[in-house]
C-alpha cells in the first residue's frame, strides 16, 4: 500500500524491530492468561454465566491473536509492496487473509488494491479494480447510501473515513467490512487521492453477537429467577399470615371481645417481599396474644424467616409465655441463626375479664392508643432489636383500657418517607376520623386511604384492634 501522506503531515515511519518485539512477547503472554482463565472455568452449558464467561475469553483470545499478528506483521513487512500478487497467497485463516489496502488517484483515475483486499471482497484477482463509484456495487443494497456517505464525505469534506458494510459472497455468505481511511491532499489543499486500509470482522462480530446473547439470556435468567423467588416468598407469605379477611371478634365465645382487622401494605410498584408480619391468636385463658413484626431482609430468606418467627410466636404464647420472655426467647432463636438477621417486634397480651393489656417490644415503634377522639404513644418499656445482643432482657408494661379503645399498631413503613416519632405523630392525626368508626376494619381502611396508596419503597404491616364490649 503507498505511503499514506498529506500536505501537513509526513509519511509515517516504521517503529524500531525492538519494541515491536516487545509488544509481541506481552501480547502473547497476555494471551496464555486469559487462556488460563477461560480454561479454569467450569465447562457448565447449562448455566449461562458460565457460558458468557468462556464467550467473553473467547473474544478476548480472538482479539488478541489478532493483535499478535498485527505486531508480527509489523515487525515482518511494515510497509508491503503494491505487487501482492508476486508473493506466495497467504494461509486462508492468516491475518493477510483479513486486511487489505487499496488507494484511489482522483488526478489519474488509477486505483490499486493489494491481493488481500480481492480475497476479501470476494473479486476475481485477475479482474481490474472497481472504482469509488463502483465500489457500492459490491455491498448489499441496505448498505450502500451509508458508504457512498462516507466516501463522499472523505473526498469533498476529507473527513476521514471509519465504518463497516456488509458483503454478499457466493462462496461463504455475508462478510462484514471494516473500512479505515482518508484523503490526500495537494498543495492547494484540495483531494488528490484517498487511501483506505479494509478489514474482514465478519468472525470478531459473529463472536460479539455470541457474547450479547449470552448476556441477554442470562439477563432474562435472572430476571425469570427473581420472578420466581419474588412468587415464591408472596405464596409463603399468604399461606404464613393470618388466613382471616375483614373483622375478627376475640375471643370467640366471650362477653368482653375485641374487634380486630389488619392488612398487609405493598409498595404500588414491583418490590421483594419482605418480612413484615402481623397476628392475632386466642389463647386456652379467653386472653389474645396480639403481635405485629418486621424481618430484616427481602425474598424468599425473609419470608421464611417471618415465618419461622411467627410460627415461634404462636407456639410460646400458646403455653403462656407472657410478652417479655417471649421475646427474649425470639432474640435467642435469631441469635442461633446460620445468617444474621435483626428484627423487631412488639407483643400484646390483652386479658379481657380485667381489660388490661401486657406488652413488651424489641426496637419497634410503640402501639397507638386512641381514646375520646384523641390519640397517643404507649410509653414503651426497654427492649433492644432481635438478634442485636445476646442474653438482652426484655421489660413488660401494663395498661388498663375501657370500652371503646382502640390499638393500632404498625411495622415501619407504613407512613411513607417518614418513621419514628414522625411516623408516629402523622397517625395520630388521625385520631378525629377514627373516633366515629362503628368497626376495627373501617379503621384499617381509613389508614390505608391515608397512608397505602401513595409512593412507598417498603411493605409494611398494620393492625387495629377495638375494645368492643
Amino acid at each position: 500500500m503507498p505511503s499514506h501522506l498529506s500536505a501537513d503531515r509526513p509519511a509515517a515511519q516504521p517503529p524500531p524491530r525492538g519494541p515491536v518485539d516487545a509488544l509481541i512477547s506481552q501480547a502473547r503472554r497476555l494471551k496464555g492468561d486469559v487462556d488460563a482463565v477461560r480454561r479454569d472455568s467450569p465447562a457448565d452449558e447449562a448455566d449461562p454465566r458460565e457460558r458468557w464467561r468462556r464467550a467473553l475469553c473467547d473474544l478476548a483470545l480472538h482479539q488478541l491473536d489478532d493483535l499478535d499478528r498485527h505486531l508480527a506483521q509489523l515487525r515482518d513487512d511494515p510497509l508491503p509492496g503494491p505487487s501482492a500478487g508476486d508473493r506466495a497467497a497467504p494461509r486462508r485463516d492468516s491475518l493477510l487473509s483479513r486486511v487489505g489496502s487499496a488507494e484511489w488517484n482522483l488526478l489519474t483515475d488509477e486505483v490499486s488494491w493489494s491481493g488481500e483486499l480481492y480475497r476479501i471482497l470476494g473479486r476475481d484477482p485477475d479482474a481490474p479494480p472497481l472504482s469509488l463509484d463502483e465500489l457500492p456495487s459490491l455491498v448489499l443494497d441496505e448498505d450502500r447510501p451509508a458508504l457512498t456517505a462516507m466516501v463522499t464525505g472523505c473526498l469533498v469534506d476529507g473527513r476521514p473515513i471509519d465504518g463497516e458494510f456488509r458483503v454478499p459472497r457466493a462462496d461463504d455468505g455475508v462478510r462484514t467490512v471494516h473500512m479505515m481511511g482518508e484523503p490526500v491532499l495537494g498543495a492547494d489543499g484540495g483531494t488528490v487521492s484517498m487511501w483506505a486500509v479494509l478489514r474482514d470482522v465478519s468472525e470478531l462480530r459473529r463472536r460479539r453477537r455470541e457474547v450479547s446473547e449470552t448476556r441477554d439470556s442470562l439477563h432474562h435468567h435472572r430476571h425469570a429467577a427473581a420472578r420466581t423467588e419474588h412468587r415464591l416468598a408472596a405464596e409463603l407469605q399468604a399461606a404464613v399470615l393470618p388466613p382471616w379477611r375483614g373483622s375478627l371478634q376475640l375471643p370467640h365465645n366471650g362477653p368482653r371481645t375485641l374487634d380486630i382487622a389488619a392488612a398487609h401494605v405493598p409498595p404500588p410498584v414491583h418490590a421483594p417481599v419482605g418480612g413484615d408480619w402481623y397476628d392475632a391468636l386466642e389463647l386456652s385463658d379467653a386472653g389474645t396474644l396480639l403481635s405485629v413484626g418486621d424481618l430484616t431482609g427481602r425474598g424468599v430468606g425473609a419470608a421464611s424467616g417471618m415465618a419461622m418467627l411467627l410460627g415461634a410466636v404462636r407456639g410460646m404464647a400458646m403455653t403462656g409465655t407472657e410478652p417479655g420472655p417471649l421475646l427474649a426467647c425470639l432474640n435467642r432463636l435469631l441469635d442461633t441463626a446460620a445468617q444474621p438477621v435483626l428484627g423487631s417486634a412488639v407483643c400484646l397480651r390483652y386479658r379481657p375479664a380485667t381489660r388490661s393489656l401486657l406488652w413488651a417490644q424489641a426496637g419497634h415503634p410503640a402501639p397507638l392508643l386512641f381514646r375520646g377522639g384523641t390519640g397517643r404513644a404507649l410509653k414503651a418499656p426497654r427492649g433492644v432489636l432481635l438478634g442485636a445482643a445476646s442474653g438482652s432482657a426484655y421489660e413488660q408494661a401494663e395498661e388498663t383500657l375501657e370500652v371503646g379503645d382502640l390499638l393500632l399498631l404498625h411495622t415501619d413503613g407504613l407512613v411513607p418517607g417518614q418513621a419514628g416519632a414522625a411516623a408516629a405523630h402523622r397517625l395520630l392525626g388521625l385520631a378525629p376520623g377514627l373516633a366515629g368508626a362503628r368497626a376495627a376494619q373501617d379503621c384499617v381502611r381509613a389508614v390505608i386511604r391515608e397512608f397505602g396508596e401513595g409512593e412507598r419503597e417498603d411493605h409494611a404491616c398494620v393492625l387495629v384492634a377495638r375494645v368492643a364490649s
